[in-house]
């Protein structure tokens, strides 16, 4: 067994939202906090979250995390 991480990005807007609910939908959990910064390049918040999903197997560098 292998627990896999990533960290979901997005501008402030329903989009972030969106982007946890699908991982969340495909069995990812929730990891810490989220967290917000200013993108001053663009001039916009950037939201963003951890999330972490066990699988059965070994992980390996190629996979693909968000089509586990």
């Amino acid at each position: 067994m292998a627990t896999l991480y990533r960290f979901l990005t997005e501008d402030d807007t329903s989009a972030f939202c969106h982007k946890v609910s699908a991982a969340l939908a495909q069995g990812w959990q929730l990891h810490g906090q989220p967290s917000m910064a200013f993108d001053s390049a663009r001039g916009v918040m950037r939201c963003g979250q951890a999330v972490t999903k066990d699988i059965h197997g070994e992980y390996h560098p190629d996979m693909k995390l968000g089509q586990q």
